[in-house]
């Protein structure tokens, strides 16, 4: 029981108070729900996305709430782009604390009925987009001694597809990138992590019938597919304090789907 005339002050530590984090394709699905979270928990959310729209739209959404928020529209398979509007950023908030790579794409089909385009599309966006954020941002970190990299794989990446051979590749080679930058960065207390999430409820499962999103949940013993949200909580926890000695892990958020 609670001591009778007992003072009690409660503090709102907010789990990313100060911190400057760089969110891409954040302006929709996973990554929308992303820099709502991190706004949420006090962070300053720097939105990298190439929909125009949607990035206003997010952005929007973020300053009727008056938290602290930016949005860039760009490529991040253009390394010169993605160079100049990091150094922007650090210039206005003088570091980058935490990068999450979030931005991908598919492009779906059997190997026999793939094309070049299509294979190379997905490794550009999915694999050299984040070699390029990576690339530009890492130094800033490096200089600041403190850093929360986090890389979008997949449980595709893990185990596999039917139809998605450079969808897997793509999320495989970021798992490798993950686990050997962790080992380079460690000793400027960069942490390097990856999330690998299973089937979530984004636009993309809208334009799946019905039937195969059942097969989807019926996969998972939890019987639903992810929320967007699940996958931004574990972001969350990785780009924490609470995850401090993380590194070089792959986080499967996917409702014991594999």
């Amino acid at each position: 029981m609670p001591r009778k005339n007992a003072l009690y002050i409660f503090v709102d530590m907010k789990r990313l108070q100060n911190k400057v984090a760089i969110i891409t394709g954040g302006a929709s699905g996973i990554g929308k729900a992303t820099s709502l979270k991190f706004a949420e928990e006090g962070a300053t959310v720097i939105i990298w996305d190439i929909n125009k729209e949607k990035c206003t739209e997010t952005l929007n959404q973020l300053k009727s709430k008056e938290y602290v928020a930016e949005a860039y529209v760009l490529d991040t398979t253009d390394a010169n782009e993605i160079e100049k509007v990091a150094n922007i950023v650090v210039s206005t908030y003088g570091r980058i604390d935490i990068l999450i790579n979030n931005a991908g794409i598919t492009r779906d089909a059997t190997l026999k009925k793939m094309t070049s385009k299509e294979w190379q599309q997905v490794i550009d966006v999915n694999l050299t987009g984040v070699f390029n954020c990576t690339k530009a941002i890492s130094p800033y970190m490096i200089e600041n001694n403190y850093g929360r990299i986090i890389n979008t794989s997949s449980v595709v990446g893990l185990y596999g597809n039917f139809g998605q051979t450079n969808y897997a590749t793509s999320k495989a080679g970021l798992i490798g990138f993950t686990k050997s930058l962790a080992k380079e960065l460690g000793k400027y207390n960069i942490t390097v992590n990856a999330v690998a999430p299973g089937f979530i409820e984004t636009d993309m499962v809208k334009t799946i019938p019905a039937k195969v999103v059942e097969i989807m949940k019926s996969r998972s013993p939890l019987n639903r597919l992810g929320k967007p949200e699940d996958i931004a909580n574990s972001y969350l926890f990785l780009a924490s304090d609470e995850a401090s000695y993380i590194s070089g892990a792959v986080l499967s958020v996917d409702g014991a789907f594999s």
